[in-house]
């Protein structure tokens, strides 16, 4: 892998939670995910499946790991099965996990080859009363195509019908909402690599450069910083593309007098970061641009303030969403009479700031979790809010990673530039 070597007692620590959360007689199994074809003998790039990595840190397809606490022979309560290697692998692929390897990497003690699943399995099911699947529950996904978790599901209902089966992604998102110190090290720098990128833009960014080309100088920095590339598709968005919130085309010359809203992150060891920021192209925001730009920062240092344990996220967007309302009367975007009168289910602001302000952040950009959680030491959020005005052709978002702790907020992203003054000010070297 290009990261770093990550402690086996992170996964460890992870299983024993996930342990804890089982009943009695409880048989959990997490596959890889697919390597995905594109055209002709194609593939895409392998991603691991993250809870998979979460429980065990290996990073290779074709992996199965099993949890079963209760069994009755010890070195059957965790297994990791892995594709065995050959010579023609070898040749054609390169390196994969040896059983050595593989135990030290994720600290379980049973590594057997892929072959031997289904001649060990019946053992587990006889034992076994509860058996917890994996599926993505994410609230807002959308899966169009059969995945390794679903084929499996199909097999082992029709093979064994009588078993009860339960959902292990619920007690996935509860433990996953908060992060250890050592998956805080990894976001941090997938932070840090960000911070590289964005500070290299700085001094790219002018007139008559194309967003291809600034996409292209993100990816260069954050390879040769051993992240294996963007957590995300990144949007390069300049003048009015920058009011189109999931943009990608990244194909427009930047022209003089545009405002650039770049929002991209670094991924490193699995782990995201989420970063957005908006600088003007000939390196000096107009007085209107300004304005703007201000009136965002002022709502997401209030929107920071307030990401601290006790909260909850739909009394946190409701107090941003009247900040926000302020700042956009401010600006003779909307009038305060008709702010007073408004329908409360249908705010104003949503005409100029449409998304939510804040999301997990982990081993996805949007990570997995309970919405409605009680905020908690340990989650960390992004905080991005943002004006969009269509009819000005300018749009201006803020991102950054918020770690909430006992002793308040803590900024993964403090150290990159944020005020105005500082982006014209390092633009100009």
């Amino acid at each position: 892998m290009r990261y770093g070597s990550i402690s086996p007692n992170l996964f460890t620590e992870n299983r024993r939670r996930f342990r804890e959360l089982l009943p009695p007689a409880s048989l959990a199994i997490f596959h890889s995910n697919d390597v995905m074809p594109t055209n002709a003998d194609g593939t895409m790039a392998f991603r691991q499946n993250n809870d998979l990595f979460y429980l065990s840190g290996v990073d290779q397809e074709e992996s199965i790991l099993v949890l079963f606490p209760d069994a009755v022979l010890p070195q059957y309560r965790e297994i990791l099965f892995l594709k065995e290697t050959s010579e023609h692998i070898l040749v054609w692929e390169g390196y994969k996990l040896t059983k050595e390897q593989a135990r030290e990497q994720s600290g379980v003690p049973t590594i057997m080859w892929l072959e031997s699943f289904k001649s060990v399995l019946p053992a587990l099911m006889n034992e076994a009363e509860n058996v917890y699947l994996n599926t993505n529950e994410h609230i807002r996904s959308t899966v169009e195509v059969e995945t390794r978790d679903a084929r499996f599901i199909k097999w082992i209902r029709e093979a064994y019908p009588l078993h009860q089966y339960r959902r292990a992604a619920r007690l996935l998102h509860q433990l996953r909402a908060i992060k250890s110190p050592e998956e805080i090290r990894l976001m941090q720098r997938a932070a840090d690599i960000t911070e590289k990128a964005f500070r290299r833009l700085l001094g790219f960014v002018q007139p008559g450069v194309m967003e291809y080309e600034i996409e292209a100088e993100i990816f260069h920095e954050f390879l040769r910083n051993a992240s294996r590339g963007p957590a995300y598709g990144s949007i390069i968005a300049s003048g009015a593309n920058a009011c189109i919130l999931h943009y990608v085309s990244n194909d427009r010359e930047c022209r003089d007098g545009d405002v650039l809203l770049m929002d991209f992150g670094a991924e490193y060891a699995n782990y995201a970061a989420d970063l957005s920021r908006s600088i003007p192209v000939n390196g000096v925001f107009t007085k209107r641009q300004r304005a703007v730009y201000e009136a965002v920062l002022s709502v997401m240092k209030f929107a920071t303030a307030r990401l601290v344990p006790g909260g909850n996220i739909e009394e946190y967007h409701a107090a941003v969403g009247g900040q926000m309302e302020q700042e956009l009367i401010k600006l003779d975007l909307l009038n305060e009479q008709d702010v007073k009168n408004q329908n409360p289910a249908a705010p104003l602001y949503k005409q100029y700031f449409m998304h939510g302000t804040s999301h997990y952040l982990g081993l996805d950009v949007h990570d997995v979790g309970f919405k409605y959680r009680t905020f908690e030491p340990g989650m960390v959020y992004t905080c991005e809010p943002g004006i969009y005005i269509r009819e000005e052709g300018l749009g201006i978002r803020l991102e950054n990673d918020i770690l909430i702790t006992r002793n308040g907020p803590d900024d993964l992203m403090k150290n990159i530039p944020l005020e105005a003054d500082d982006i014209e000010r390092l633009m100009k070297r």
